[in-house]
């Protein structure tokens, strides 16, 4: 099938690129940014190797399993940092998304053959928790795409610092870089979770 096929791709793509752009902002910023880069970097390839369409390979079963250790071991370390801030607590809950997704996808898991993005058919979950975790990435993507607005600017304020030689902040320091990948990310999950 065409469609599911081309959205895998595209969701493979997308992911891969934003865990890349992450592993890129683990080299600015202080010592408390770059520990969340790190785990935002490590949900964009897994998502981007999740994402990967069953005609260009079939992941083994044993494969499910590393994703649900890597991403388990993901949830008791942002489980550990969550006393740090709300934004702790997201990486617990895409983590544990992560190995909900893994079981759920693993061979044999609902039905008989397994599952892959493309095979929603075989997939299978609890539709309830599957539910709950929809509705909580619709918020954050509709939250995190209401703080990617620009604030509007004082009259004359605009032309300051233009022209002057100033540079902006490295690439890998952006914050709205890093708010953009956050909100691709969501979308990415909210997608995925749509074909358990």
């Amino acid at each position: 099938m065409h469609g599911p096929a081309m959205s895998g791709w595209l969701l493979m793509a997308l992911c891969g690129v934003t865990g890349a752009y992450c592993l890129l902002r683990t080299r600015d910023g202080t010592e408390r940014e770059r520990g969340p880069a790190r785990a935002e970097a490590l949900m964009g390839f897994g998502m981007a190797a999740m994402a990967v369409p069953p005609a260009l390979v079939t992941l083994p079963a044993w494969m499910w399993v590393v994703y649900a250790v890597v991403f388990g071991a993901a949830s008791l370390h942002a489980l550990a940092c969550a006393s740090g801030g709300g934004h702790h607590l997201h990486h617990l809950v895409g983590s544990l998304a992560m190995v909900y997704m893994a079981v759920a996808m693993a061979p044999g898991a609902a039905h008989a053959g397994g599952g892959h993005l493309g095979h929603t058919a075989t997939a299978g979950g609890a539709p309830v928790l599957t539910g709950a975790l929809l509705v909580y990435y619709a918020l954050y993507v509709l939250r995190s795409a209401g703080r990617l607005i620009p604030a509007p600017t004082p009259v004359g304020a605009s032309a300051e610092g233009v022209g002057a030689g100033v540079t902006g902040p490295a690439w890998g320091a952006r914050p709205e870089l890093a708010l953009a990948c956050r909100l691709t990310m969501g979308m990415a999950m909210f997608a995925m979770l749509l074909t358990l």
